[in-house]
């Protein structure tokens, strides 16, 4: 996994590029003064060595009808079957997000839901038959934060 070794140019186009995924290529050049050749094949080095992993239109999830989301802290019966329950996960489109994580929970995954009813059908009847021993359901009333990594002193300075 480690961390691949990125130089000040890189870093001046990850800027860029993690402030607003669709500026032209050509805008990144003049910024960063280069050709528009060389932000190609940056970003081409970029993607190849995983650091960027594409661009997406980002979908407002209240605007479109899911007004509730909810984390929720899963216990699974048998902690063996991580593999088996992340496959079920991904068949649920309500859950957009599952991390496997240490202290009290298995797994922990974020739920977009239509509203509270529509979140308790989901955990009955898509989450539970999954195995689980039990569930927590924490549901966020507003987002607070939401950004990219700072793209700042990635660079090893020797």
């Amino acid at each position: 996994m480690g961390h691949h070794q990125l130089d000040k140019l890189d870093e001046q186009i990850l800027q860029l590029i993690a402030a607003n995924a669709r500026i032209p290529f050509l805008e990144v050049a003049r910024a960063c003064n280069v050709s528009g050749a060389a932000i190609h094949q940056r970003i081409q080095k970029l993607t190849n060595l995983g650091i960027l992993k594409g661009s997406e239109f980002i979908l407002d999830p209240e605007k479109i009808g899911y007004e509730t989301c909810a984390y929720v802290g899963l216990y699974l019966k048998d902690p063996s079957q991580f593999d088996t329950v992340t496959e079920a996960l991904k068949l649920i489109p309500e859950v957009v997000e599952c991390h496997f994580t240490t202290g009290q929970y298995d797994m922990f995954i974020k739920i977009y839901a239509k509203n509270n009813h529509h979140l308790l059908n989901i955990i009955h009847d898509k989450l539970q038959p999954l195995g689980l021993a039990r569930s927590e359901t924490i549901i966020s009333f507003r987002e607070a934060i939401k950004r990219q990594m700072p793209i700042c002193d990635l660079v090893d300075e020797d």
